[in-house]
């Protein structure tokens, strides 16, 4: 999947809704947004990495042995 295209933005919004969603409305302490903010863009961040990284090696036909 390439992060350029429609289905990767649509999923990151995704993930970033739920993350959100999730730590906003699990949180009780008086900086509950700023957390909220932080962790689902982070998460968005990670996977934003992680995707690039498999989309890079998704073009290597090299076996690469890693023993």
């Amino acid at each position: 999947m390439d992060i350029k295209s429609k289905k990767y933005w649509l999923i990151a919004a995704i993930t970033f809704i739920v993350l959100f969603l999730m730590n906003y409305l699990g949180n009780d302490q008086a900086d509950r947004l700023e957390r909220a903010l932080m962790t689902a863009a982070a998460g968005v961040v990670g996977l934003t990495i992680g995707m690039w990284f498999v989309f890079r090696n998704s073009k290597d036909d090299t076996y690469h042995d890693f023993d």
